[in-house]
This record gives structure tokens, C-alpha cells and sequence, in this order.
């Protein structure tokens, strides 16, 4: 039997938040582990969760060790866009920091690239055509963002994608999720309930690793 190690990251606290639903997700979805996923009969899934600083010197680091001591093969990074009303899959990263307010550190860094002379942009490799079938099968209310921002979601999503694309060891699967506003219904104006986010990082698990076992170019949507 084939195992596949996935990590699942989240960021947190937020200050304005009182459910924090990149927290919430990562933390379920290793608990939950294989159960409820719709998996191939010959594949086993591990499924590990960190929760990292919003830090653009710390969030990268320790994403990077957990990478490293479950030596996975999916990475599935997420945060929170509050003026999402779904789940928002991330295509693209961008070499940019641009920050309007300062981070855990109190850094803030203004138009700089985040690799010096990297490139200018990464598409993320998660299958995005199989997810949003899932997504719509489910009623999960969802969209593709060209725009994850210049603070330190878009900086861990670049770095992320930047270290996968030079990786030479190993084939990563690797992609940003930015989840919306826990509310206590549906509710198209102010975000999601939490157990349809929970219900949403099943399906992009599930669509990863079976893109992982068979690539495909169909899976693939990024216009």
C-alpha cells in the first residue's frame, strides 16, 4: 500500500476573529486522518498539522521543518481572506512583500521581492478543475483567486512553491487555500459554516492525492 504524507498549514491567532478556520481545518483534518476521505483502495494517507506565525521571517521556517521531518509529498498551505464569502483556491503566488501593517514581529516590509531575482510568479500545482467539481458536488461555495495579496500569506505561498519547483529529491504537490469567515449558517454574504470548510480540505486532499498517484493535464485549471 502506497502512503502519502500531507501537511496541512494554518496561521494564527487572528486578532478579529473569534473562529479562525485556518486553525480549525488543518488541526480536524489530522485528526479526522483517513476517515471520511474518498481515497483509492491502495493508498494510505498521513496527515500532519502545524499552525505557523503570521511572521514573513518565521511562517516559511517552520513550514519548511515540518515539510522536512514528515517528508511530504502534499502541502497544502492556508489562510484566512476575510472578504472571502468562499473557499478561495490561490493560483498563483507572486515575488512580492508589500505589507500595511506590521506582522507578529512588527516587521513590515514595502515592495520588495521575497526571493532577490526570483521569479516574478509560481502557479500553484494543486489540481484545481478536480476540486471545484468536488466543491460544486458538495454545494460549497468557491472560487479561484488570481490575488493572494502581498502580506505573509502571499509570502509563505511563493516560498512554498519557489522551494517545490527547485526540490530535484522528489515530485511535490503543493498549493495555497484561503478559507473565508466562520458563520453559523449558510450564508452567501458573510462566509461559510465551519464544518463546510472542514468538508472542503477533505476534498482538496483528496483531489491532491489522487493527482499525486495520477497526473493528469485535465486536472488542471488555471484560466
Amino acid at each position: 500500500m502506497k502512503q502519502i504524507n500531507v501537511v496541512i498549514s494554518g496561521f494564527g491567532p487572528y486578532a478579529d476573529l473569534s473562529v479562525n478556520p485556518s486553525y480549525e481545518v488543518p488541526l480536524t483534518l489530522e485528526q479526522y486522518s483517513s476517515q471520511g476521505l474518498d481515497l483509492p483502495e491502495d493508498v494510505s494517507v498521513n496527515i500532519k498539522s502545524v499552525m505557523l506565525p503570521i511572521s514573513f521571517a518565521n511562517a516559511w521556517p517552520q513550514l519548511l521543518e515540518m515539510i522536512n521531518a514528515q517528508n511530504a509529498d502534499i502541502v497544502i498551505a492556508t489562510g484566512v481572506k476575510h472578504t472571502a464569502r468562499g473557499v478561495q483556491l490561490e493560483r498563483c503566488a507572486t515575488n512580492i512583500m508589500d505589507a500595511t501593517k506590521p506582522d507578529v514581529d512588527n516587521h513590515t516590509p514595502q515592495s520588495v521581492q521575497i526571493v532577490e531575482n526570483g521569479p516574478s510568479a509560481y502557479w500553484t500545482r494543486l489540481p484545481l478543475r478536480m476540486i471545484l467539481n468536488d466543491f460544486a458536488h458538495d454545494g460549497i461555495a468557491s472560487t479561484l483567486s488570481s490575488d493572494a495579496g502581498t502580506y505573509v500569506c502571499n509570502s509563505l505561498f511563493y516560498r512554498l512553491l519557489d522551494w517545490a519547483s527547485n526540490n530535484s529529491k522528489k515530485r511535490i504537490i503543493a498549493g495555497f487555500v484561503s478559507f473565508p469567515p466562520v458563520v453559523a449558517t449558510h450564508d452567501a454574504r458573510h462566509g461559510l459554516p465551519l464544518d463546510s470548510q472542514i468538508k472542503a480540505g477533505q476534498n482538496i486532499i483528496c483531489e491532491a492525492v489522487k493527482y499525486y498517484m495520477k497526473p493528469s493535464s485535465l486536472s488542471i485549471l488555471l484560466e
